[in-house]
Parts: C-alpha cells; structure tokens; sequence
C-alpha cells in the first residue's frame, strides 16, 4: 500500500502561489509514496498543466453531483478531470457543516467522481460534543456507511478521518484516540485496502507521531500543505514512517 500525503488548500491561493508546488515537485522528484495537492477551482488546471511529469497529483475540493446542468456555480466531476485532476476531496466537515451536505450528498458525489474516473477522498469526522458524549465510533460508523456507495474499493477511494474538532484549531487528538478511529474504518472499511488517512491539524512537529500510529497510511493536510517547506516536511515524516 503506497502512502499518501494529500494537501487541501481550501480557499487559499493565487497564481503566484503555483511555485510553492513547483517547490514541492521539485523537492520531491522520485518519492515513494504518492503526493495530492487539491488547490482552489481557479488554480486547477494551472496546477495540472505545471505538475505535468512531476510526482505531484492535482485534485478539486468537491464536486457536484450531476454530470452538467443548471446548476450555477458548481463543477462537475467530469469538469475536473478534463481540467486535470485525478482526485476530488468530499464530504469534508467544512462542506457538510457550511453547505449543509448530508452524507446522502457525499454518496451522490462520490459516485459522479467514480464514473469520471476520479478518486473519491472520503472525509468523515465527530464534533467535540459528539467526542465528548462518547459517540465518536457510531458516528463514524454511520457517515461511513451513508456516505460511500456500493463498489468502494482501494483503487477508487481514500478515506480521511478528521474530527471536526482539531480542524485549524492546532489541537490534535491523542495518539490512541486516532488508532481507535483508524483501528475501527480498517475493520469496517468496505474494502480492506482503501487508504486511510489523518487529517487535522497536521503539521511538521506532529507529523512522525502520527504517521507512527497504526493503520494510518497518510494525512490530509490543511493550512500546512501551503507551503513547499511545511509540506515537504511532513512528506518526508511519511516516507520515514
């Protein structure tokens, strides 16, 4: 299983921004483990074009469900691909909180994203209330089943676990809360070899100890995944891991 450094830039980056993955392509030529920068819509076939020949991957941050229509403002899935892209982030707790998206959404997205042949990087996570009320397993449990479609397998999708909770707050959970979560998605994942990765707060000096955990096999990373620097450290902490 290759592993999997992921960057999303949510709302975040200029053109001139393209040279810190140019930075990054350049730091990392032969890597072994696979690189995914999923930049804002505007810099996405930019991006493609400039990361062509690297070992940097391009991906969108959502897609919708439908392959065209009048649907003002949203991308299809088909529109990243032909843009570039061989991955789209969905269901991150960003969209499914400010956007309202159910984890029925994130099933219909997931399936346009398979039949325009990207890979579904699959978010799922608990708020701190849910955390604090020991709901963390069901909750992740129930978005992971209502959110992935029949016919998930490792080659078309990756799963991140993020507690909304240590999304750019700089808490992270401890070491043996993200082995539970990752220990219950390796067990009920529908296949066994889909990807799972650690998303939150994810930076330079947490990165070896994560990666140390059991069962995670990569991370999506945020603000940390701006920078070449930053985000080529915590490339490196994986490929060490």
């Amino acid at each position: 299983m290759r592993k999997l450094a992921a960057g999303n830039w949510k709302m975040n980056g200029l053109t001139a921004q393209l040279t810190e993955a140019m930075a990054l392509a350049a730091a990392h030529p032969q890597p072994d483990l696979d690189i995914l920068i999923c930049p804002p819509a505007t810099l996405l076939a930019p991006m493609a074009t400039a990361m062509t020949g690297t070992s940097v991957a391009v991906g969108g941050q959502d897609c919708h469900a439908a392959e065209k229509g009048a649907h003002t403002g949203d991308i299809s899935a088909a529109m990243l691909s032909d843009a570039g892209a061989s991955h789209v982030i969905l269901g991150h707790s960003e969209r499914r909180a400010d956007h309202g998206e159910s984890s029925a959404d994130v099933a219909a997205k997931t399936q346009a994203a398979w039949a325009a042949g990207l890979t579904a990087v699959v978010c799922l996570g608990e708020t701190e209330a849910q955390r604090d009320a020991g709901e963390t397993l069901s909750v992740i449990g129930a978005q992971l089943a209502e959110s992935l479609p029949e016919g998930a397998t490792a080659e078309n999708t990756v799963i991140a676990y993020e507690p909304v909770w240590a999304i750019g707050t700089g808490r992270t959970p401890t070491e043996e809360q993200i082995a539970e979560v990752h220990a219950f998605l390796r067990k009920n994942a529908p296949d066994a070899g889909i990807r799972l990765l650690y998303g939150g707060s994810v930076n330079p000096k947490n990165a070896a100890t994560i990666f140390a955990i059991a069962d995670v096999d990569g991370a999506l990373v945020g603000g940390a995944s701006l920078k070449a620097e930053d985000f080529g450290a915590i490339v490196t902490a994986l490929q060490n891991a």
